[in-house]
């Protein structure tokens, strides 16, 4: 086991990379994939693709060989109130797509953890399982040291909104830089006029949270210029 989990390297600023690999992806692919890895967690995307629980089932056992988190990325908005049954198959984290609302933050975080900070209900054997857990209070504590939530913002009003959905229990505001494009291109007036404008907002907004920013599709060789806006994660 890592000496600190994700969500604590999060929360400490470190600079994490995420790789990318589909649910369907074979088992001992996967395991090729993930020998070696340099990167700090891996992602899986049901947004985009096709999904099958079974699958991201087995995905999250083979990653858990190598002691690497996994995020997962929901279908819908909407199925923020399923978040607690994906987490049940085995993920480490959660990402929400197409925030916009507060109201979206709040259902993502009480379906995330476990009373007395969310309403999740308890169970499921694909769990990730911690050595030291002892039973459900023990469990439910340590779930909410280590589960990662993510939001997506990917508007001109989920960005300008940013600190109101940094809301307490969300570890990273992420964005999809193609639909906020689509978002930027629809404000030809707006003051925010790059992805590059709307990151740097984000960050500084956070500045100090413990919340970290995450950007997709971003080459290594530029990652340094994002780390001095304050974005500390990449995938």
């Amino acid at each position: 086991m890592p000496e600190k989990s994700l969500k604590q390297r999060i929360h400490d600023g470190e600079v994490l990379v995420g790789g990318g690999a589909s649910v369907a992806t074979d088992p001992d692919q996967l395991r090729r994939i993930l020998d070696g890895a340099t990167f700090d967690f891996i992602s899986t995307d049901s947004q985009h693709s096709a999904f099958n629980e079974e699958r991201l089932v087995t995905f999250c056992k083979v990653a858990d060989e190598f002691d690497m988190p996994v995020q997962f990325r929901i279908k819908h908005t909407r199925n923020a109130y399923l978040i607690g049954n994906y987490l049940d198959l085995g993920t480490t984290g959660i990402e929400v797509p197409q925030v916009e609302l507060e109201s979206t933050v709040d259902e993502a975080v009480n379906y995330f953890y476990y009373p007395q900070i969310g309403k999740r209900s308890w169970g499921g054997t694909s769990r990730p399982v911690a050595s030291e857990h002892s039973g459900r209070v023990e469990y439910a504590k340590w779930w909410s040291e280590n589960g990662v939530l993510w939001m997506q913002i990917e508007s001109i009003n989920a960005v300008t909104n940013a600190r109101k959905l940094a809301k307490p229990g969300v570890d990273c505001l992420s964005f999809g830089p193609a639909d906020l494009s689509f978002s930027i291109e629809g404000y030809p007036h707006h003051w925010l006029k790059s992805v590059d404008d709307c990151a740097r907002h984000v960050a500084e907004q956070l500045k100090g949270t413990g919340i970290a920013v995450c950007l997709r599709g971003v080459a290594p060789e530029n990652r340094d210029r994002y780390i001095d806006m304050g974005i500390t994660m990449f995938l």
